[in-house]
């Protein structure tokens, strides 16, 4: 679904544009703290040490170099145990919100890059963010990804977070030429006029490239049309997040200090 790939594009974008934007990775596979050109090798303090034995957020947290406002909580491969650790630990199901809530560093946006999974982990995510951002590659299977997630999602907001969201939808892997792209797309802004941002993410060979340098694709090709592409989402996602914030009728939705805390969609 390019997940990874949305999570650490849209925070390099939203940094660019100004904001502090703190990437939590919560994939023991560590994808988004290798594109963010973070070290995650097995001794490093990572989020498994917040998770499991209550090590504060601002301990882990890494500034990545090549953004300014960008920041990230790294995974290690510690963090494939941590669902089974989790379990018998006090406030299992919530242990990320806390430490996210005594987080005391000044942030605009936390983007949370979930495993593709329902466990705990992601669980985690669900209950510590307001908002689901899911982005949604434009092929038949992901459609029926889309309905299990949405389930999942009423899910955790019925017994675990009331406040709980689907925000926004991204298209992804977007290629114009073939009819199943656009048949995807048009039944996606069909069910979901709302969610669905007006910007959609080609397929791009150099948003695939960036990883393999530790980067991302806004600083590996400032002009491909990925880079332009996760720009603009980024500016879309920023203008909802002000008209939410000064909605009246909105302001529930609003974080404090205007800090709203997404879970990445999920397969």
């Amino acid at each position: 679904m390019g997940k990874t790939t949305t999570t650490v594009n849209l925070a390099a974008s939203l940094a660019l544009h100004g904001a502090r934007v703190l990437v939590i990775d919560l994939d023991p596979q560590g994808n988004a703290s290798t594109a963010l050109g973070i070290d995650h090798h097995a001794e490093v303090p990572s989020i498994y040490d917040v998770l499991v034995d209550s090590k504060p957020l601002s301990e882990v947290v890494q500034p990545v170099t090549d953004v300014e406002g960008l920041f990230c909580a790294p995974a290690t491969i510690d963090l494939a145990g941590a669902e089974i650790e989790l379990v018998s630990l006090v406030a299992r199901e919530s242990r990320l919100q806390r430490a996210i809530q005594a987080y005391e560093q000044p942030l605009d946006y936390i983007l949370i890059d979930c495993p593709p999974s329902l466990g705990l982990l992601t669980v985690n995510a669900m209950v510590a963010g307001a908002e689901v951002l899911i982005p949604i590659q434009c092929e038949y299977y992901a459609l029926e990804g889309l309905g299990q997630l949405l389930r999942n999602v009423d899910l955790v907001r019925g017994h675990l977070n009331p406040a709980l969201h689907v925000s926004t939808i991204l298209l992804t892997m977007y290629d114009g030429r073939t009819r199943l792209a656009s048949q995807v797309a048009d039944e996606v802004r069909t069910h979901f006029a709302e969610e669905v941002l007006r910007t959609s993410i080609p397929r791009s060979v150099r948003i695939s490239e960036a990883p393999s340098y530790g980067q991302t694709v806004l600083t590996y090709d400032p002009g491909s049309s990925g880079a332009l592409s996760y720009l603009e989402a980024a500016r879309e996602i920023a203008l909802r997040g002000v008209a939410v914030h000064y909605d009246p009728q909105h302001a529930h939705v609003g974080q404090q200090n205007n800090q709203r805390n997404m879970s990445e969609g999920i397969q």
